[in-house]
């Protein structure tokens, strides 16, 4: 009996996720383009999970996504279904509450849908608790650094920063997707996100393994 299209697509996946000399922990999926596409997103957040990548954040400037956030999950069970076939199970994808950071890590790929509001968010409780523990006596306001911010916003957070961004549009922006947390990250540009093909995410996830971390200079 020959395997079925589900069962080859994932062996290709699964190999080609190993055969990258690295992989990023969490990507970012940043959508800049005023019609965002749900079955086009859902493709790329299950691609993303078929490799092995942990951490996926979806992001759109008017918030769409988030605003509709049952509606892209109902895609992604889909695409699980029909791209993943039987094996679907051992690849679990879970909307990341904000308020519990101890859920992040219960399944193998976890998944964030972000809006502007988020990444600003994200920063004012970091700075909240900075103040908190100055009042504590536990800090001075001299020890506010890049060092202690990003401790403070990686505990709020929950995520790890993202170490790739592929940003879809024609705009040269990344339009207030999480500012604090992706100054060392790889931000590769793709023309839209729109009948994307896993030829095109498979090469940019192999354009991110050739590059070298510059630690942004």
């Amino acid at each position: 009996r020959r395997p079925g299209a589900a069962t080859l697509g994932r062996q290709r996946w699964r190999s080609d996720g190993r055969a990258l000399q690295k992989l990023p922990v969490h990507m970012g999926l940043v959508v800049t383009e005023e019609e965002p596409s749900y079955a086009d997103m859902a493709s790329l957040v299950v691609w993303c999970m078929a490799v092995g990548i942990s951490y996926v954040s979806v992001y759109d400037h008017n918030g769409i996504f988030k605003r509709n956030n049952s509606r892209l999950m109902d895609e992604i069970l889909k695409q699980q279904q029909e791209l993943l076939g039987l094996d679907c199970s051992k690849y679990t994808v879970e909307f990341a509450n904000q308020d519990k950071a101890d859920q992040v890590l219960n399944c193998q790929s976890t998944l964030k849908v972000l809006s502007p509001e988020d990444g600003k968010a994200d920063i004012v409780k970091a700075a909240q608790n900075f103040c908190q523990l100055v009042a504590q006596q536990q800090r001075t306001y001299t020890d506010l650094d890049v060092n202690v911010l990003d401790n403070l916003l990686s505990s709020t957070n929950g995520f790890p920063d993202p170490d790739l961004v592929l940003k879809f549009g024609p705009v040269d922006s990344t339009l207030g997707f999480l500012p604090w947390h992706i100054r060392l990250t790889e931000i590769i540009s793709l023309p839209s996100h729109l009948n994307i093909s896993y030829e095109d995410f498979f090469s940019a996830l192999h354009h991110y393994a050739a590059c070298e971390q510059r630690w942004g200079k």
